[in-house]
Formats: C-alpha cells, sequence, structure tokens
C-alpha cells in the first residue's frame, strides 16, 4: 500500500543560472511541478533537509500546496550531480487517486538458488526495477521475485511472474530479469591462458626469425659492396 507523505514547496522566481545557484547555496532545491489537469508547468523549490526526510520516509505519494490548490504528485525524475550525487533538480507530476498511472518499483529477490548454493553456479541479475501501473494508492513499496528454485540453467523472465490484477506490467514479457549460469571451469581458464602464453612464444619466435633474417640481409648486402669497392 502507497505511503502518503506531505511536503511544503514555494513557488520559484528564480530560473536564471545565476539565481538558481544562489537558491541552492541556500539549501534549496530547484524544481518544476507539472499539473495533471491543466499540463501547466510551475516552477518550484523545495527545503533540501525537508525532502532529503521526505525521501527518508519511504513515501511514494506526496501531498503539496500549489497557491490554494492542494495536490498528490509523485516524484518523478531527478537530476544529480556526477560528483556528490547530490539532487540538483526535482520534477513533481500531479495524479489523480482515481486515475491508472505507471510508476517503476524495485524488485526485492527471495530465496536461495539451488544452482548457486549446492551446484556452484552464478547468478545473473538482468533487472532490478519493473514498471507497474496501478492506482496510485495500490502503489507497491517493492515486487518480490522468488529465486528458491532456480537450478544452473534456469532463468525468470517478466512472463514468469504471477501477478495481482490490480497490477499490470508495462515491462516487456519477454525481458530477462534473473539466471543461473555455470562458472567459468578452471581448467578452461588454465588452457585460456595456455594458449595464450603459446601464442606469445610464436611471436618471439617469429620475431627473432624476422630479426635474424633481416640481419643476413644486411651482411649481404655489405659483403656486396665492399666487393663493389
Amino acid at each position: 500500500m502507497a505511503k502518503e507523505y506531505k511536503i511544503e514547496i514555494n513557488k520559484r522566481d528564480a530560473i536564471g543560472k545565476k539565481e538558481v545557484k544562489k537558491l541552492r547555496s541556500e539549501g534549496n532545491i530547484p524544481g518544476v511541478f507539472y499539473s495533471r489537469e491543466s499540463n501547466e508547468s510551475i516552477p518550484f523549490q523545495v527545503d533540501k533537509k525537508h525532502f532529503n526526510e521526505a525521501l527518508k520516509s519511504g513515501a511514494n505519494l506526496f501531498n503539496i500546496s500549489v497557491g490554494k490548490n492542494k495536490q498528490v504528485v509523485i516524484f518523478k525524475a531527478a537530476q544529480y550531480h556526477p560528483v556528490t550525487d547530490e539532487i540538483l533538480h526535482l520534477d513533481f507530476y500531479g495524479i489523480k487517486m482515481d486515475e491508472v498511472i505507471t510508476v517503476k518499483v524495485p524488485i526485492n529477490f527471495i530465496g536461495q538458488a539451488p544452482g548457486v548454493k549446492d551446484e556452484g553456479g552464478v547468478l545473473n541479475t538482468a533487472l532490478t526495477v519493473l514498471d507497474i501501473s496501478c492506482l496510485p494508492l495500490e502503489i507497491p513499496d517493492f515486487f518480490e521475485v522468488d529465486i528458491s528454485k532456480l537450478n544452473i540453467g534456469d532463468t525468470i523472465r517478466v512472463s514468469d511472474l504471477e501477478v495481482d490484477e490490480k497490477f499490470k506490467f508495462e515491462t516487456a514479457e519477454d525481458v530477462l530479469i534473473v539466471s543461473v549460469t555455470q562458472p567459468m571451469k578452471e581448467e578452461e581458464a588454465t588452457t585460456d591462458e595456455e594458449d595464450a602464453e603459446f601464442l606469445d612464444g610464436d611471436a618471439a619466435e617469429a620475431s627473432d626469425g624476422e630479426e635474424a633474417k633481416t640481419s643476413g640481409s644486411d651482411d649481404k648486402d655489405d659483403s656486396k659492396s665492399e666487393g663493389n669497392s
């Protein structure tokens, strides 16, 4: 079940690069609210500490006030600093509680795969997030995928998952989620190394042969030169 959290935001007048930089230095995060009803976009700012508290709450839905209007929104996108991972910009999208929306839900793997535990296989995770459509209040915190029956060579795709009728997967059915594969044998790795050494040896011998051939050719040229003189 989705959790809600109230966020205090303020309309933002700072639009230019310098103004936005100053806004961030004062402990705020700039963002844009996109209205569901009017397709209007409204620049806003939110206190960084307050928003971090909202993230820690684990909420899926956020209650905000835009002017005199109260609105339920989802946290749709964010821009992060490439070095510090600090949030630089936010996008909030307004929603209606009685309309289906599409959100990204993290995958939680449960159980231990026999192919890994007993057979020495390798667990390969290909997907960590699923796109799911549902009503806002039905947004799950995560979606469980049981790997306790996976042996070596087994896979789980989106089409293999059982889902409640209140959810619809938007991720393609043939997309791979997780698999267990055979590890590379030590003998194969050793053989590859020996082959590499053998090839290196051949290359070295060929190089020595070329040098000897070149040297012999140079000696002949020197002899001819002496004879002509």
